[in-house]
């Protein structure tokens, strides 16, 4: 295991096989804005129908919680939402894993992610506009202010190279620009 950033067990499994990846959530929230704790880091993963094998093969059952092929690819054909979880059985940690399916936002993210050092390893991390809408989604859909916390974290920190016409545009078409009004406030 990865002592400095425990996250890689994950991550390194996924660069090895050449599936795309990015992590998300609370792990890219705080890369761009203010250091929080997390039980389990988001990944979002575009994992074609013919990656499946190569998945299973990269996170063992001796080592890993990982379902079974069939519903991988059950969540993989969802329209958006497609969503399972690894988990290495030594340290507990978890992966959330959201699939990019057909939703455009994650195909965006995907496209434009960042690679960034963290300690002994690069990883891909969710560009921060694709971070904010989701957290903005998430606001909405649960009322938690870590999410607002996070947010306006990421504003603050990086607030110069973001493209706020781009957060603006598609808070707009996610009708959640009255949440993104009274963050960015």
């Amino acid at each position: 295991m990865h002592a400095t950033n425990p996250f890689l067990i994950f991550t390194s499994r996924f660069d090895a096989i050449g599936v795309r990846y990015m992590i998300t959530g609370s792990v890219a929230a705080t890369f761009y804005g203010e250091p929080r704790l997390t039980n389990d880091v988001d990944i979002v993963a575009d994992v074609p129908d013919s990656a499946v094998p190569a998945l299973a093969d990269a996170f063992p059952l001796a080592d890993f919680y990982l379902p079974p092929e069939e519903i991988i690819r059950v969540e993989n054909v969802r329209p958006q939402r497609g969503h399972f979880n690894i988990i290495h059985h030594t340290s507990g940690l978890k992966a959330d894993v959201y699939l990019a399916g057909k939703d455009a936002l994650a195909e965006w993210g995907l496209d434009h992610c960042r690679r960034a050092d963290f300690g002994e390893a690069t990883v891909s991390i969710a560009p921060p506009e694709y971070v904010i809408v989701r957290k903005l989604e998430f606001y909405r859909e649960g009322q938690s202010e870590k999410h607002l916390r996070d947010i306006r974290a990421i504003v603050e920190a990086v607030s110069p190279e973001l493209d706020v016409a781009l957060i603006e545009k598609l808070a707009r078409e996610r009708g959640l620009s009255d949440i993104w009004d009274s963050v960015k406030t």
